[in-house]
């Protein structure tokens, strides 16, 4: 890690330090097999015993490259690249539970990652408790059971843009020895600090604002290096006891703060493979770059915007947690004091019908599966990323049916408000 510097300095210096006569530019390692002089070496590498690479489902250098930098810009310990958001927040799990396991799951996750989790992993055999972000301590509390093994929620949600408080669930997960993990994608490292309030994994589609271009899918994973596995020794017996698929290692006896990551690579990367390719990290290192840069124009833009939408008179509620008026402003001036993202929720007085009737009137901002690039976009969740859920599970999660869902761009601000205009004539 590069000691001491800001995050708009490891944004661009953090990863790939080149030597003398080496490439300025991070190269693509585009090799699925590297090659080795003896066969003991080779050996020593399958039993963990040496660090190096050999087959690009399990590491490569350009992928190892972004992950130390997405590793610097968390203040983490150890991260890994995956070839989703969805990888991301599967493998943070899995690499914990099993079957027969328990987690707690806050309300306002993303769609995708809520049906992973309580219809997916489910058939896995791992149960998941629902909890109100906003519940009172003593609510979550009482979610915890002797089997549960994590607590899985999102530092702004996505689209209920609720924005959690950490250090709740933060001492909530430790006084039941259990890891808080955080889906960091909205504020990015840039906006929020997890590890600071107390959060020990932190998860991200990279896809979105770390890319910040739509040009390729990922997900990373970081650990804090902070939870001691070895003080919940019975509850975590991947970590500290015996691999035997690996000559009978421990992982924290053998890797300490980097054993959580090593399981993950190790096991569900060889296992499960899915791997970010390296063209992709390639591309993802570019985005990164410039991640301080955007982050700063996507909030002030997004600002800009909701404060417009809140002055109007066909608009029936805006959620930006920026505006004063919002109910989580306090708790985003706690935690993202810089600024939070660039998307913005909003309802029309026409309701669901009317809803669909702007964004198809909308010519700037794009309808996208898509959410937090350079480009402004828009969706309806309630018809698309979330359709799969019920009214119910809806309102749980924050999704009101005539939710606008509003990715605010690097565009000129007069333009995304003119186009705004245009659309709720």
């Amino acid at each position: 890690m590069l000691e001491g510097y800001k995050k708009e300095t490891l944004c661009i210096q953090s990863g790939w330090k080149p030597v003398n006569g080496q490439p300025r530019v991070l190269p693509i390692v585009q090799s699925t097999t590297f090659k080795y002089d003896s066969s003991e070496q080779m050996g020593r590498l399958f039993d963990l015993e040496e660090s190096g690479y050999f087959y690009t489902r399990l590491q490569n250098p350009t992928n190892d490259y972004v992950a130390q930098k997405i590793c610097d810009l968390e203040g983490g310990a150890a991260a890994m690249l995956t070839s989703s958001g969805q990888a991301a927040n599967y493998y943070a799990i899995f690499n914990i539970c099993q079957a027969g396991d328990h987690m707690i799951l806050s309300a306002t996750v993303y769609g995708g990652t809520f049906n992973l989790i309580t219809v997916t992993m489910k058939k896995m055999g791992i149960d998941c408790t629902i909890v109100d972000p906003d519940a009172p301590e003593e609510e979550l509390a009482a979610a915890f059971k002797d089997n549960t093994k994590c607590v899985l929620a999102e530092t702004i949600a996505n689209p209920a843009l609720v924005v959690l408080d950490i250090e709740k669930f933060a001492r909530q997960a430790h006084a039941h020895g259990v890891p808080l993990i955080i889906d960091n994608t909205f504020p990015t490292p840039i906006n929020c600090n997890p590890f600071a309030w107390g959060a020990d994994i932190i998860t991200h589609s990279t896809t979105k604002y770390m890319d910040g271009h739509a040009m390729s899918v990922g997900g990373a994973i970081v650990d804090s290096g902070n939870f001691d596995w070895e003080s919940q020794a019975d509850k975590f017996p991947g970590l500290t006891t015996p691999d035997d698929s690996y000559h009978g290692i421990t992982y924290t006896q053998k890797f300490g703060k980097a054993a959580y990551i090593t399981k993950a690579t190790a096991q569900l990367m060889r296992d499960l493979g899915s791997i970010q390719s390296p063209q992709n990290a390639f591309l993802l290192n570019v985005g990164l770059e410039t991640l301080s840069l955007r982050m700063e124009r996507h909030c002030y833009n997004a600002l800009r915007v909701a404060e417009y939408l809140e002055s109007h008179e066909k608009i029936a509620w805006v959620n930006y947690p920026g505006l004063k008026s919002s109910r989580y402003y306090e708790l985003a001036q706690k935690y993202m004091p810089k600024g939070t993202c660039g998307v913005i929720s909003f309802g029309l007085k026409t309701g669901r019908n009317g809803a669909r009737d702007v964004m198809d009137k909308l010519k700037l901002a794009a309808i996208v599966t898509h959410v937090a690039d350079a480009r402004t976009c828009v969706l309806h969740p309630a018809s698309h990323t979330h359709r799969q859920m019920s009214d119910d599970q809806l309102t749980k999660a924050g999704v009101a049916p005539d939710l606008i869902r509003f990715s605010v761009g690097l565009e000129h601000i007069d333009d995304i408000i003119a186009d705004l205009m245009q659309a709720l004539c």
